[in-house]
């Protein structure tokens, strides 16, 4: 027994020994892997302590988090941890990444921006910049601005040694929502499809309350802007700005389980001309990404994140104003592009007392150049401006509307806009981009400040998202970038859908740029008739609705000439003097896809409009604390479907009763003198 004793003890005391060794072994290997790469974190709140960001770097990899502090000053985590990082040409920034140094500060953001949603910001920010250093000794800095409800963040590189320009080869960026997270978005197409193989064109139809590891419809992606109910905690919504000529737009990518990452155009996009990778010069950097977060959809749709952080690319000698139009194609389709239908759109613009009509494809054709400026000298004497299309086309799609292969080509682009200068045209809308390469970003821009030099405004269509272009380019009107008017004419199913839709673009596509929709509808039968084609669903009142729900600088609103003497004149009053620039806009009740009530402000003047694309009448008690003590007017639904005119007291810190009939609207207006 005493034997068997010492040599059991034995046996312990050798392996008692191996562990030791095997521990100082493991801890020396560690420490070597801690001098490389040394962890690090830090975590940066907005100046008044709401907002926060936690930037992290572990086992040589860049993360981030992010969220809110609620009023129990408890952290709530929208972002779970999530990757950063770029894989370059020179080099790669994703792995064995170093610290070196940081910087935090507190800057102010004030700016005008009377094109778009509001015309004067003034807020704090905190901005962050870390720099870390790459396995070949390389650095990139990683530069955050952490606001109020909302981050901002973008990669910056400079020189490595000789070399002074960089591609991207792919972005590591990923976002990273809690599990439960549901979603609001729409999917990428696939490249080279639709109309004259003119996709992607950003006008899928929205998923609603998907759950977050939903495969997209084309299994490509989502396009940007991208929402996320983080039930019951908040709201996420996902976007990029200031991408120009330097760069690509992105999208985010499938979801790899509860992460979607950054994801660069596709080969084929533009028929495969242009590389799907980004390329610049050094020093340089990436556009912005940004997130808006917050327990409410009020910071989502008052969010002004895409503008903070970028700046203007030229300064205009111009000064350009927005406005209303008029547009026969909506209704009147192809064949009304003829000198005696325009002359009517122009009356009805002058009728209207609006500034604009909008002619569309085939103008060079069906009026030609010699009586166009007829046309445009007969508009002039009414007090109305042209505004002409063009096609962007093209050597990458099949489009034949004309004019084409003008504004694709930088010497006959010149000579054209030197033209519509001389005629005193106030702007083009150019159409079918289909792609979101940096070679389409490089003719977005060229057309932008070429048209500025000439002194016109540039409206895009079949286009990309606009990512901070209103601040970027002073003559930019907006974009199209959505499902929008003309699909009410092609489907019925969109009709049936429209309330639908309505309901989710404040939320989403127009919460980030402006959105050229061109709807407003007072036709019953969506023809030239008013008696065929397919059938408008909404009230009427839900279309003055709208006229206020979406934003862009210029509205071309798809009003014909018979709703001078079919529609109700009150309906009529209403759209001779809705505004299209707004000084202020505030989120008061809504969800997405259900209902929305959101208020703007022109001058001394507040517009409510709510719509509600429920099955059942909703009855909503809301608050209006900036119309408190004035009498409103409002414009609703009567019970036969008639449009109702009443006056309302608002009373101080009293709650207004608003009914909203299902597939109908409310508009109420009131001056704050």
């Amino acid at each position: 027994m005493k034997h068997i004793h010492k040599k059991s003890t034995f046996t312990t005391y050798i392996t008692l020994l191996k562990a030791i060794a095997l521990s100082v072994c493991l801890l020396c290997s560690n420490l070597q892997g801690t001098n490389a790469n040394p962890a690090y974190e830090k975590t940066l709140q907005s100046p008044d302590g709401k907002t926060f960001l936690t930037f992290s770097l572990s086992d040589g990899r860049a993360s981030y988090s992010a969220g809110y502090n609620d009023t129990k000053d408890n952290a709530v985590v929208l972002i779970e941890k999530s990757p950063l990082g770029l894989v370059t040409d020179c080099g790669d920034y994703t792995e064995n990444l170093s610290y070196i140094t940081d910087r935090t500060e507190q800057i102010d953001i004030n700016y005008n921006l009377k094109h778009s949603k509001t015309s004067q910001v003034d807020k704090t920010a905190t901005h962050y910049i870390v720099t870390l250093k790459n396995q070949s000794g390389h650095n990139i800095k990683i530069e955050f601005v952490i606001q109020t409800d909302n981050i901002a963040f973008r990669y910056n590189l400079s020189r490595a040694g000789e070399t002074g320009s960089v591609r991207v080869m792919t972005e590591n960026t990923g976002f990273t929502l809690p599990e439960g997270t549901t979603t609001f978005l729409s999917p990428q197409s696939d490249p080279m499809i639709g109309w004259k193989r003119t996709k992607p064109s950003y006008e899928e139809e929205y998923t609603i309350e998907a759950p977050i590891t939903t495969p997209s419809r084309y299994g490509r992606g989502y396009t940007f802007p991208c929402l996320y109910h983080v039930n019951p905690h908040g709201w996420v919504l996902i976007s990029e700005t200031g991408v120009d000529s330097r760069y690509c737009a992105s999208r985010l990518s499938e979801p790899q389980g509860n992460t979607y990452k950054i994801a660069f155009p596709m080969h084929e996009e533009n028929n495969g001309n242009g590389t799907p990778e980004p390329a610049f010069s050094l020093p340089g950097n990436t556009p912005w990404r940004t997130i808006t977060l917050a327990p409410t959809l009020g910071p989502i749709v008052e969010t002004t994140i895409p503008w903070d952080v970028v700046r203007p690319r030229y300064e205009s000698q111009n000064n350009y104003t927005g406005g209303r139009g008029t547009w026969s194609w909506i209704l009147w389709q192809d064949e009304s592009i003829n000198y005696d239908d325009q002359i009517k759109y122009i009356d009805l613009a002058a009728a209207l007392g609006y500034q604009y009509t909008l002619i569309d494809n085939y103008w060079d054709k069906n009026i030609g150049r010699e009586r166009m400026e007829k046309l445009n000298r007969y508009a002039k004497e009414q007090g109305v401006n042209l505004i002409l299309w063009y096609s962007s086309s093209g050597y990458w799609n099949d489009i034949d509307q004309s004019p084409t292969d003008i504004m694709s080509d930088p010497i006959a682009r010149k000579t054209e806009m030197q033209w519509l200068q001389r005629l005193g045209v106030a702007g083009i809308k150019v159409d079918f981009f289909g792609g979101d390469k940096q070679e389409t970003m490089r003719l977005y821009e060229a057309i932008l400040s070429d048209a500025d030099y000439y002194g016109l405004r540039v409206i895009f269509h079949g286009c990309t998202l606009p990512r901070g272009w209103e601040r970027m380019y002073p003559n930019y009107v907006g974009s199209e970038a959505v499902l929008a008017s003309e699909n009410l004419i092609f489907n019925q199913h969109f009709c049936d859908v429209e309330a639908v839709n309505a309901t989710l673009h404040p939320f989403i596509r127009n919460t980030v740029g402006s959105m050229e929709f061109g709807g407003t509808f007072l036709n019953r039968r969506l023809n030239r008739g008013n008696n065929g084609g397919t059938t408008r669903k909404t009230t009427d009142a839900f279309q003055l609705a709208t006229a206020v729900l979406f934003q862009n600088c210029i509205q071309n609103f798809a009003l014909a000439p018979n709703n001078l003497d079919d529609a109700p004149e009150k309906c009529i009053e209403f759209m001779k003097q809705v505004p299209t620039e707004w000084d202020e806009v505030r989120y008061i009740d809504g969800y997405p896809g259900r209902y929305i009530v959101l208020a703007r402000r022109a001058g001394e003047k507040w517009y409510v409009a709510a719509v509600n694309a429920q099955k059942e009448t909703l009855e909503i008690s809301v608050r209006l604390p900036m119309m408190e003590g004035t009498q409103a007017t409002l414009l609703t639904d009567g019970k036969d479907g008639t449009i109702v005119q009443k006056e309302t007291k608002i009373g101080n810190g009293k709650p207004i009763t608003l009914k909203i009939a299902p597939q109908g609207g409310v508009v109420l207006t009131a001056e704050t003198l």
